[in-house]
C-alpha cells in the first residue's frame, strides 16, 4: 500500500447537491479534502512533475466534476467523485476524501457536515475453469468481460491447463487457468460480477462440482480474510487443488498466502507431494 500523501485541503467549489430542491436550483459552497496516496519517490529524485500527480489538475478536476453533476446525497457525490478521481489518475492508488457542507439545512447551529471516505485499488486473483462446449472461447470470453468491467483491469493471464475433474469426477476434463485483476469492486461485488459473467455464460449450478461452462472464484483479494455465507477468501480449498495452483504460480509465485503464511510456490510443492505420495501409495 502507498504510503506517500499529497493532500488537497478544503477545495472551495460551489455546486447544487443536496435533497431540497432549492439546493438543486440555487447552489451553495461545498469544501473538499482529498488525501492522493501514492509513490512520490521518483518525482522527489528528478524533480520531474510527470512522475507525480498534478495537484492542480486534479484541483481542477474535482471543481469541474461537482459542478457538471448533481447529487441529493453527499455519499453519493463522494462515492462518484473519488471512483472517477481513480479511474483518471492512475498513479493515485488510494483516495481518502471529504465533502463538507458548510451551510447544511438543519435548522440549527453548525459549522460544518461532512462525509469522508476512502477507496482504493485492489488485486484480485481469480481462477477460471470449464468443462463444457467452446472451453477456451468461454474463458477468454470471462478474461475479455472482466477487464470491461468499469474499475477494473486485467494485469495479468496464466497459460491455460488441462486437468482431470475434480471432487465428481465422471465428467469431462478441465481446461484452468487463472488472472490478476486490478480492481476498485468490494469483494462482494465482485463476486456480485463473477456470477453475472457465469450465468451469461449459460452456467447453471445443478450438481456441486459438477460438469459447467464456466467457473470463475475469487482465490485472493489484497491480503484480506473474508469469512461470510457465500463468501470464503482465500478460497477454502485452493491450497489443495494443483489445477488452481499450477497457473497460479504462474503470474503469482511469490504471493503469500494471508492465513497459511505459504507462497504458491510452496503451497503447489506441497499439493504436488500429497499427489505423488497418494500415487505411490496407490500402486504398492
Amino acid at each position: 500500500m502507498q504510503k506517500d500523501r499529497i493532500r488537497i485541503e478544503d477545495l472551495e467549489v460551489f455546486a447544487n447537491h443536496g435533497v431540497f430542491p432549492e439546493e438543486n436550483r440555487l447552489g451553495q459552497k461545498f469544501l473538499v479534502c482529498a488525501d492522493l496516496y501514492t509513490d512520490t519517490r521518483q518525482a522527489g529524485r528528478t524533480d520531474d512533475l510527470t512522475a507525480s500527480v498534478h495537484y492542480g489538475e486534479v484541483s481542477a478536476f474535482i471543481d469541474s466534476y461537482l459542478r457538471e453533476n448533481t447529487y441529493q446525497l453527499l455519499e453519493r457525490a463522494a462515492e462518484c467523485l473519488a471512483e472517477e478521481i481513480l479511474i483518471r489518475y492512475p498513479k493515485i492508488g488510494r483516495i481518502a476524501l471529504e465533502i463538507k457542507k458548510p451551510w447544511a439545512p438543519v435548522g440549527l447551529p453548525l459549522k460544518t457536515v461532512s462525509v469522508k471516505i476512502e477507496r482504493a485499488r485492489h488485486t484480485a486473483y481469480i481462477a477460471l475453469g470449464s468443462n463444457m462446449g467452446e472451453r477456451e472461447t468461454y474463458l477468454k470470453n470471462a478474461v475479455e468481460a472482466l477487464d470491461h468491467i468499469r474499475g477494473c483491469s486485467v494485469k495479468k493471464v496464466s497459460d491455460f491447463i488441462e486437468t482431470a475433474p475434480y471432487g465428481v469426477t465422471d465428467q469431462a476434463d478441465f481446461l484452468n487457468g487463472c488472472l490478476e485483476l486490478e480492481t476498485l469492486l468490494f469483494p462482494e461485488e465482485l463476486l456480485g460480477e463473477l456470477n453475472r459473467i457465469e450465468k451469461e455464460a449459460g452456467r447453471e449450478r445443478k450438481i456441486h462440482w459438477g460438469p459447467r461452462t464456466l467457473d470463475l472464484d475469487i482465490l485472493f483479494y489484497d491480503n484480506e480474510v473474508v469469512q461470510e455465507n457465500n463468501l470464503c477468501i482465500p478460497h477454502v480449498d485452493m491450497h489443495r487443488r494443483e489445477f488452481v495452483l499450477r497457473p497460479l504460480s504462474q503470474i503469482a509465485p511469490y504471493k503469500r498466502h494471508p492465513v497459511y503464511g505459504k507462497t504458491v510456490t510452496e503451497m503447489l510443492e506441497d499439493c504436488t507431494g500429497r499427489i505423488e505420495a497418494a500415487r505411490a501409495g496407490t500402486q504398492r
